[in-house]
């Protein structure tokens, strides 16, 4: 089975980081993946994309055009890959930026107060991680230890002090999945 993920958003929210954990343990995993990355020049507050597949078997192209799930950080980056999602796709999407209501009735929308809770944890810049673990938490993709081992294992020497943080965003992503409803399934489109 392949999915095709985009994870979008602005420069400095940590988008590039997160396809590339999420890359490093689907490979832990034993999957194939690729990790394509895309970004403005501006770097901080330009846009910033990366396109993550994960397959059990060989990936014939690394391009996305209708990823099955998509991450979006920003109302820029919602406006556009909001439509590209394919139908019976997942849309996780930082509620804490983004107050736009959805416009789909196809796919599952899934909000993630990532900031706010990044900001509990010690700092905004792990929204990424709370979204990341959100995703997981809905698709079941990769089991969450693998996210942790990646960012233990790949996680820059400068970043080293906030390991464990960044692994309790992880935790807390994927949790509030599970505060959706008694059965764990996130809310529909308009349920939010």
């Amino acid at each position: 089975m392949q999915t095709e993920i985009i994870l979008a958003g602005f420069g400095g929210q940590g988008i590039l980081f997160g396809g590339m954990v999420l890359a490093y343990a689907a490979m832990d995993c034993e999957q194939n993946t690729t990790w394509i990355p895309s970004y403005g020049p501006e770097m901080r507050g330009g846009t910033a994309n990366v396109t993550v597949i994960v397959s059990d078997e060989e990936i014939g192209s690394p391009i996305v055009k209708q990823p099955g799930v998509a991450l979006v950080f920003n109302l820029p980056s919602m406006e556009k890959y909001e439509l590209l999602v394919k139908p019976g796709g997942v849309l996780v999407y930082n509620s804490s930026l983004i107050d736009s209501p959805p416009r789909r009735t196809d796919i599952t929308y899934v909000p993630v107060p990532a900031n706010e809770i990044a900001e509990e944890l010690g700092g905004v810049r792990m929204a990424n991680m709370v979204a990341l673990g959100a995703m997981l938490g809905v698709t079941h993709l990769l089991p969450l230890a693998a996210i942790n081992q990646a960012l233990a294992d790949h996680l820059p020497a400068s970043k080293r002090a906030f390991l464990s943080a960044n692994q309790r965003a992880v935790g807390r992503g994927a949790a509030v999945i599970e505060s959706f409803s008694s059965d764990c399934s996130p809310p529909g489109p308009g349920q939010n």
